[in-house]
């Protein structure tokens, strides 16, 4: 009988778990994560008014329920946890799906300016990540800019745009609810350094931006015009072409004078964080750029500043290294060959990744089947030689011999009832609970209550 761990329940870690047993009838599965609750990006990643998107839990949970599956949140694994040469004693394999956590930085002066986030943060925030920075980003903010042009820029666009209506039906911490809901930020500057044509986003979340309430999107047809591609679109795939074609739309119409205004820039490259009063970020330095060679730009030597009290940065994420795993620092990945971790070239059975921090922070939710599928084949490949190791007994008993506390699966059913229970007080739907000590103290009886009952689902 073949026991693997997955470390990380986000997409990649469910659908490698959901491969293993779909194709094993005997594989048994422990789901590790460092946080008591599952999903990962799609509960702290995705927007908390794309509840369509949100709605794939669903699908997560129906794996995470699995006879031959257990989730077991809360344990560390790498630096203050579990070390990963322990864990491979405990499992016959180990698949590591720990996504991409870091954001990459601008790397410009007056980066680290009060006011100045990543994006990454900002997110964390309003999805209740426990460990979000405490509230203080809209602190005295009446101008925003947004540095990047992918879905995550056009997320955060839209909640620092919507009100409180279009909020509250959501699981947003109610912290974040109220500071949002008082937040005197009018303008939102979304500033890419190349064309309209190299956006990332996709016309889908382009298009949200159109229906905020009380809100005018301002588009310059100036600056749409310096992409090549502006004037025949025609050679360009369908995503593009289509939001060339929202975006002209919008800068051809009049402003209505509304409350709010997003202002979608382009060709401008962040040069500089401007200090204020009290040492704030008070504006952004860019620079006129131009296209370049091979679809670069190039700086053209103008600037122009751009006032703001709130900058969050959204120019993409970076894999960290785990320790005791090799890591490619260039490309932010650890080393593999469809799927099996290289160690000075060679693959190491037992050793697995998937997801991010397999091929980079690429592709959407559902790039992550075929990854975590090419991982799971490679693993019961190299299964026969892998199930002739021993081990010494249930894991579980071993993780906590190892200093680890994992919450079960009944402890996330008892954060979730508390969590609809805190909405059902606040005259709202479900609300996440917003830090640790609110997590495990919601999870903390049933994880004791759960022991006997998870041997018997997980032999």
């Amino acid at each position: 009988m073949l026991r693997v761990a997955v470390v990380g329940s986000g997409p990649s870690g469910v659908y490698t778990a959901q491969s293993l047993v779909q194709q094993d009838p005997e594989v048994l599965v422990d789901v590790l994560d460092r946080l008591p609750c599952p999903y990962g990006l799609v509960r702290y990643g995705v927007a908390p008014d794309h509840e369509k998107i949100k709605s794939l839990q669903q699908n997560l949970r129906t794996v995470l329920e699995h006879e031959r599956v257990r989730f077991l949140g809360g344990v560390r694994v790498g630096a203050d946890g579990v070390p990963a040469a322990r864990l491979r004693e405990l499992y016959h394999a180990v698949v590591y799906c720990v996504g991409a956590a870091a954001d990459r930085r601008l790397g410009i002066p007056g980066e680290e300016l009060p006011g100045s986030f990543s994006a990454t943060e900002f997110v964390a925030w309003y999805s209740a990540h426990p460990d979000a920075a405490p509230d203080g980003f809209l602190s005295g903010a009446r101008s925003a800019v947004v540095v990047g042009m992918g879905n995550v820029a056009v997320d955060v666009t839209r909640i620092l745009a919507r009100d409180a209506a279009e909020l509250s039906p959501t699981d947003m911490p109610q912290g974040a609810l109220t500071a949002l809901t008082a937040s005197g930020v009018r303008d939102i500057h979304m500033v890419g350094r190349r064309g309209p044509s190299q956006a990332r986003f996709t016309t889908k979340e382009l298009r949200e931006l159109g229906t905020l309430p009380d809100t005018d999107v301002l588009v310059d047809e100036a600056e749409l015009a310096l992409d090549p591609a502006y004037a025949d679109p025609s050679a360009l795939p369908a995503a593009p072409r289509r939001n060339l074609e929202v975006l002209r739309g919008w800068a051809a119409a009049r402003p209505r004078g509304l409350r709010r205004r997003v202002h979608l820039r382009f060709f401008l490259r962040p040069g500089e964080l401007l200090a204020g009063e009290g040492g704030r970020v008070a504006a952004v330095r860019f620079e006129r750029t131009a296209p370049g060679e091979g679809g670069g730009v190039t700086g053209t030597g103008r600037f122009e500043d751009i006032g703001a009290q709130l900058v969050l940065r959204s120019v993409g994420y970076r894999g960290v290294p785990l320790e005791g795993l090799p890591f490619d620092a260039e490309r932010g990945t650890v080393p593999q060959l469809a799927g099996r971790v290289l160690r000075e070239g060679v693959p190491v059975p037992g050793e697995y990744v998937a997801g991010w921090i397999k091929r980079g922070p690429t592709g959407v939710i559902g790039t992550n089947r075929p990854c975590a599928k090419e991982t799971a084949t490679s693993l019961l490949a190299d299964a026969p030689a892998l199930a002739r190791r021993e081990l010494r007994g249930d894991p579980l008993d071993l993780l906590r011999e190892a200093g680890a506390e994992p919450v079960p699966w009944a402890g996330w059913l008892a954060i979730e009832r508390a969590e609809a229970a805190l909405g059902a007080s606040l005259g709202r739907g479900v609300v996440k609970l917003p830090d640790w000590a609110a997590l495990r103290s919601a999870a903390g009886p049933a994880q004791i209550v759960a022991r006997d009952t998870q041997r018997r689902r997980h032999p």
